[in-house]
């Protein structure tokens, strides 16, 4: 990488590790003043020349490709993220879904083999009202295993742990509409329809977690899908896994014994989470126990123990994991797991997943060991992705902050090209 390149990251990393300045920016960004006539236009300069820059793989085609063209020359692969946020209503699901089906056309004109995945966000092709309420019915039915509800397929996927909370449905929910029921049926075929593109371009598809009070319809719109699509050896749909969650273990393994157990193979990518306040504050006014672990060192194991446990079931056949994650010694961790478990390096059931700008250290250690890697690319125009940067900013507080190892080792980079200092 240039020394130009090292210092505009080392300068966005040390911007965007001070809380106090990017609290000024969201609220910046998220008011009146960000629309303004006169200051739109200067505001999304500013904005795409620092937060989007270095996050981003550019507005269209041509700009993504050049970013990807530099990724890959480091042998580094990209998964194109659309940025697109919660839908209302179905008008703006089958917009959403028309964007996504464009940006995996679009992989088309980017260098081959560039492109490692696709990903989508179910709450962008699904009413966020229909997943919430769709999430308590599930949760009741967990709760009282009697209850019926005539839209769930039988022969779904395990969405619960014995212990996963149900403190959401804290009464019995009234049932899915029939226009509700519709809607799901929509969303299932918005989905597919995705599938079905990721298919012929020969993309694996990744579905990103939310937070729980809306998680379970999106695993059970996921698992769907997965039933549908996932065979032979290397499994198309891949749901996510938040690790920060108590019960995200068990619940892996209920879902990896049954596929196993109905020869599917399962794809996952595995995450620690990023909803730890919103979390937190619903447990808090409901008087329950928090459902993310008490501390980061328990997230911390849960996150290994579940790397090691589904790269076990990847090296006998039985799926794939993406390991999104910027922790070194977590990669380091499943490296050494994978190699043990005989699985050659650059073997395609284990891919390692990081955000572009974020991790480079851990990104290019892993490449470099011969492994599978892909940055995390938001693609589309400014004004689209600026919610999405927004949303990333809020939610990811303390990964932003938690950048000290790469300032650390971009600063002794530049310091050993200019001044000749040594790197260790």
């Amino acid at each position: 990488m240039s020394s130009g390149e090292l210092l505009k990251t080392l300068l966005n990393l040390q911007v965007m590790a001070c809380g106090p300045l990017v609290d000024v920016g969201i609220k910046v960004l998220k008011s009146p003043v960000a629309n303004h006539r006169f200051l739109k236009k200067p505001i999304e300069w500013c904005v795409k020349r620092t937060i989007y820059s270095h996050f981003c793989a550019g507005e269209n085609a041509a700009e993504a490709s050049r970013t990807l063209q530099k990724l890959w020359e480091l042998r580094l692969r990209g998964v194109l993220d659309s940025g697109l946020e919660d839908a209302a209503d179905n008008a703006s699901c089958d917009e959403n879904l028309q964007q996504l089906l464009a940006t995996i056309r679009e992989t088309i004109a980017l260098p081959h083999g560039s492109v490692s995945y696709a990903c989508v966000k179910i709450t962008a092709i699904a009413p966020l009202s229909l997943l919430e309420k769709m999430s308590l019915l599930l949760r009741w039915q967990h709760r009282n295993p009697e209850v019926e509800l005539p839209w769930k397929q039988q022969d779904g996927l395990p969405l619960f742990a014995p212990e996963s909370p149900t403190y959401h449905a804290q009464t019995e929910p009234e049932p899915l509409t029939r226009e509700e029921e519709s809607n799901l049926v929509l969303a299932l075929e918005r989905l597919s329809k995705l599938c079905e593109c990721c298919e012929l371009q020969g993309l694996p598809l990744l579905v990103d977690a939310e937070y729980t009070s809306v998680q379970p319809a999106i695993d059970y719109i996921t698992y769907t899908a997965a039933v549908k699509f996932n065979r032979g050896s290397q499994p198309l749909v891949h749901g996510t896994i938040q690790a920060y969650l108590k019960d995200s273990l068990s619940r892996l393994e209920m879902v990896v014994h049954e596929t196993t157990k109905r020869g599917i193979p399962f794809g996952v990518k595995l995450v620690r989470g990023a909803y730890l306040s919103r979390e937190t504050a619903l447990a808090k006014v409901l008087g329950v126990p928090s459902p993310i672990h008490a501390s980061i060192q328990d997230t911390h194991r849960c996150y290994d123990r579940c790397a090691a446990f589904m790269l076990e079931q990847a090296s006998r056949g039985h799926g794939s994991i993406v390991l999104a994650t910027h922790n070194f010694e977590s990669g380091k961790a499943a490296a050494h797991k994978s190699e043990e478990l005989g699985m050659r390096r650059g073997d395609l059931r284990v891919h390692f997943a990081q955000l572009k700008g974020m991790a480079d250290g851990l990104s290019l250690s892993l490449v470099q060991a011969g492994f599978q890697v892909s940055k995390y690319l938001p693609f589309g125009p400014v004004p689209r992705v600026i919610q999405y940067l927004i949303r990333r900013a809020e939610e990811n507080r303390g990964l932003l902050g938690n950048s000290r190892d790469d300032r650390r080792w971009i600063s002794k980079e530049l310091a050993a090209r200019w001044f000749g200092l040594p790197r260790n």
